[in-house]
């Protein structure tokens, strides 16, 4: 391939990038918004946010038509290496989170719309440090995809299970209130359906981890294959440490360095992995 249809792959490979970034910033921007109304639902600065969510979603949708359609006329050029193959598979599977993070900032606007018609009720104790986890996970997941940052995408994985949690004891604390206060079940369900609706964008946050972890490592770390947890990396780094100084050399790596299909069941981590 000469020097000038070299360039040219390079450019429509990294305007594929590009416009996975633009979309991910319009899709964050969304959340941001719903997440933001429904933390202060009363608040007057927050008052126009759902709207501005709806109006949001069309080009959200249309965004991951272009970059679908992007992706498929690269496909269609046969000659890729294996990076920009992955980048490809990669971004296919992100735009569909992507848009379905910004189906789900739709749905939680629609839960502050009704919330907001309900009496007041105070929001869940946990309900906004859930929230904020959420945010934090869908930043860092984007921050991972604009600078191809594995380190972010492996914390994104690492605080799954803490959103888990809060979801858990909301639940657990909803039921109660509704169980001993009848006039709470309108809100109660309101503010079920918008915790779901907040374990779902965490969801799609890690998928979104994983697939940039297979796009710039080639690893397939999905179901939990393939990472070491940081608590396993420490010791490993100490018994490697340990070895050189004995004048042996221990193999292993530190992070994400191992391929799934060459490790031993036992340094797979429980975290949660892909979700529809």
């Amino acid at each position: 391939m000469d020097t000038v249809s070299r360039l040219t792959e390079t450019v429509l490979y990294e305007t594929l990038v590009d416009y996975l970034a633009s979309m991910a910033r319009t899709v964050e921007g969304a959340m941001n918004r719903a997440l933001d109304s429904l933390v202060n639902l009363r608040g007057m600065e927050t008052t126009a946010f759902p709207g501005e969510v709806f109006l949001l979603e069309p080009r959200i949708n249309e965004m991951e038509i272009v970059i679908d359609e992007h992706a498929i006329r690269l496909l269609r050029r046969g000659s890729f290496s294996d990076d920009e193959m992955r980048l490809i598979v990669a971004a296919l599977k992100i735009t569909n989170d992507l848009e379905r993070i910004g189906d789900i900032a739709v749905n939680l606007a629609e839960r502050v719309i009704s919330l907001r018609e309900l009496p007041t009720t105070d929001l869940p104790e946990e309900l906004a440090p859930m929230a904020s986890a959420v945010r934090a996970m869908v930043s860092k997941s984007l921050g991972a995809l604009i600078f191809r940052n594995v380190e972010m995408a492996t914390q994104v994985l690492e605080s799954d299970d803490v959103v888990d949690q809060y979801r858990d004891r909301i639940f657990e604390r909803l039921l109660q209130s509704m169980t001993q206060e009848a006039g709470y079940v309108g809100p109660g369900m309101q503010f079920v359906l918008a915790t779901r609706h907040l374990e779902r964008i965490a969801d799609h946050a890690t998928n979104i981890a994983e697939d940039i972890i297979f796009w710039v490592r080639g690893l397939d770390v999905r179901h939990g294959r393939g990472l070491i947890t940081r608590t396993e990396m420490a010791a490993d780094t100490e018994t490697r440490a340990a070895g050189q100084s004995d004048g042996q050399v221990s193999p292993g790596g530190s992070g994400v360095t191992e391929n799934s299909h060459g490790l031993h069941r036992d340094v797979t981590p429980a975290w949660n992995t892909r979700h529809a």
